[in-house]
């Protein structure tokens, strides 16, 4: 008797890893999701060269997108408090500039980029103390299921 209680086990089992092994293919071959996606592109201090990181970050970032329809596409350069704020708001438009050029470079839709620069606004806060991680772009792409 249980011999034969463990050969209809392992036959049920058998059943069902055949019936999971069709599904596989099925669920590998679907295509991505095809949500809004947010990266932060993160630079050196006073610099606006997007960094060997930064590009794999977009790249990948791109990768996904080109499954999609892409909506828009919003950058946001942002620049620390260190320095003048003039010249952090221009820091962060340069910062804003070389990542879209990567992602077009990458193949998005140039058409559907709104560029901005915040500089250093928001550095700081209400208590005076500077946030850290600011030398960054944000990425916000808003991405639908392709027609």
């Amino acid at each position: 008797m249980n011999r034969a209680w463990t050969l209809s086990i392992a036959t049920v089992l058998a059943v069902q890893a055949a019936g999971c092994a069709s599904l596989a293919p099925r669920l590998a071959s679907r295509p991505p999701a095809c949500s809004d996606m947010t990266v932060q592109i993160y630079f050196e201090p006073d610099s606006a060269e997007v960094t060997d990181e930064g590009r794999a970050v977009i790249s990948a970032a791109a990768a996904q997108a080109k499954t999609c329809k892409v909506d828009r596409v919003n950058v946001l350069g942002l620049a620390d408090a260190a320095g003048a704020p003039q010249a952090n708001l221009e820091l962060s438009q340069r910062r804003a500039a070389a990542v879209t050029r990567t992602l077009t470079a990458q193949g998005l839709p140039t058409a559907q980029f709104e560029e901005a620069a915040a500089g250093q606004a928001g550095a700081v806060t209400a208590s005076g103390d500077i946030r850290p991680l600011r030398r960054r772009v944000d990425v916000v792409l808003k991405l639908s299921a392709p027609r």
